[in-house]
């Protein structure tokens, strides 16, 4: 299986399908691609997974969105994308890179800390104060924004 990561061409189709899996409002989907760097990663021409970066301090990028299409996951693709990240982070001259889910994302919140991400906070009741509907991953509601960090 060839991966190969890239940033969007002006020219692409934005990846909605994937970035909607991830965050489910539509808008602040646009507002942070508005923001920021979105790469996908495609196999053979088709778009199965995506992430994007935005600058929120100096030195500093996060990580805002990042998706695997779901018949793909679990074949280490998210792993690669968090990688691809990371060195796109350092490009940028970024001397750390934040990422942010959902308490219930029990899955990425073991990857990321595999690629050496650790918490540094909690936003309590983020996602309950900015998403009209409730979130359910796997019967857990998603109530709170797990913060993680590493340092590059």
């Amino acid at each position: 299986m060839d991966i190969v990561i890239r940033p969007l061409k002006i020219t692409d189709e934005i990846p909605y399908h994937l970035l909607l899996l991830a965050d489910p409002a539509k808008h602040l989907v646009d507002d942070y691609l508005s923001r920021g760097l979105c790469f996908v990663a495609t196999i053979e021409n088709k778009t199965v997974g995506v992430f994007v970066l935005i600058h929120t301090h100096p030195r500093t990028v996060e990580i805002v969105n990042i998706a695997v299409k779901e018949d793909f996951q679990g074949k280490g693709i998210g792993r690669k994308l968090v990688e691809r990240a990371l060195e796109e982070a350092r490009k940028l001259h970024a001397n750390r890179i934040e990422i942010g889910t959902g308490n219930s994302s029990l899955k990425q919140l073991a990857l990321y800390q595999k690629c050496g991400f650790r918490v540094h906070g909690i936003d309590f009741d983020f996602f309950i104060r900015n998403y009209e509907e409730e979130i359910y991953e796997d019967g857990i509601q998603c109530r709170d924004m797990i913060r993680l960090k590493k340092d590059l």
